[in-house]
């Protein structure tokens, strides 16, 4: 019995995680389109919304507009839409409904239309409402009423970096020329002549809290010292064996967008590249394209 309901537990995960990666990943802002207009919008994605929106002005019902926007339902409605370079064009479609919101500026009520929108190349016919966004910096919202099913969100916005790039480490004031490895746990500094104060030659885990200073030194030779505190100890397996390295913190990254992470430190005299980036720098932040240069 025990069997069949772990068995039934898996299932269900690996079903739902099929199900996972079959979806889409959209970024916060797509590039999007809305079927006929011949405009594209730098459209906002936005999980909170239960239905998607379009900026409309200059609205005109044909036939003939009822007193109640209730009574319009059913009838053709005429719009001006806008994107966010100014370009224009005059639309139409069915009102399906209207839609009462609530928001801080009190209660509105909107027209629904069903209307083709998202990719140039994948539309998706869904209900819109429409409203004047003016003032708002995106003319195409996303709602969940086109996400769901097809779509997943991921709000990271994860940069994208090719197999090598110029790291910065900001105490050290030096820019390296730096794999990027996706293989490997950590990131790794090139680091000699360690001292340690009060240092324990015997069990290096008896060092974690003491400062060090290291010399370190980029692939153009230049060399400086830093002076920090040894956070932990890091054991690394690889071909030649295993080793214990020290682990400090560093604010490392792409020139002014550094942040702190771990890395251990390692001799990597006879290495090209003098600092390694691992998957605790990229992960959360960055996608690796191995085609890039």
């Amino acid at each position: 019995m025990f069997r069949s309901i772990i068995f039934a537990v898996v299932l269900c995960l690996s079903i739902s995680t099929a199900h996972a990666e079959d979806k889409q990943i959209l970024k916060q802002v797509e590039v999007m389109t809305v079927a006929k207009s011949g405009l594209m919008y730098e459209a906002r994605i936005d999980t909170g919304a239960a239905k998607s929106s379009l900026h409309a002005y200059d609205l005109k019902i044909i036939g003939g507009e009822s007193e109640k926007m209730q009574h319009n339902i059913g009838k053709m409605i005429e719009f001006t839409t806008e994107n966010e370079r100014g370009e224009k064009q005059r639309l139409q479609s069915k009102i399906v409904s209207t839609s009462t919101v609530r928001n801080s500026q009190g209660i509105e009520t909107r027209y629904i239309v069903k209307l083709e929108i998202g990719f140039a190349d994948g539309l998706k016919e869904v209900e819109v409402n429409l409203r004047n966004r003016s003032h708002m910096d995106y003319k195409l919202l996303i709602g969940r009423n086109f996400l769901k099913h097809d779509y997943i969100v991921d709000v990271s916005e994860k940069k994208t970096i090719g197999p090598t790039a110029k790291i910065s480490i900001v105490e050290t004031g030096l820019l390296f020329s730096t794999r990027i490895d996706t293989g490997a746990v950590e990131n790794s500094l090139h680091a000699v002549n360690m001292r340690i104060e009060n240092e324990d030659k015997q069990d290096k885990e008896n060092n974690v809290g003491k400062m060090l200073t290291f010399t370190t030194m980029n692939e153009k030779g230049d060399k400086v010292d830093v002076r920090t505190k040894i956070r932990d100890t890091s054991l690394i397996r690889n071909a030649q064996g295993s080793e214990v390295r020290y682990l400090v913190r560093l604010a490392v990254g792409e020139p002014g967008e550094e942040f702190f992470v771990d890395v251990n430190l390692k001799d990597r005299s006879k290495m090209g590249h003098k600092l390694l980036i691992g998957r605790n720098w990229l992960q959360g932040h960055y996608l690796v394209d191995v085609s890039l240069k």
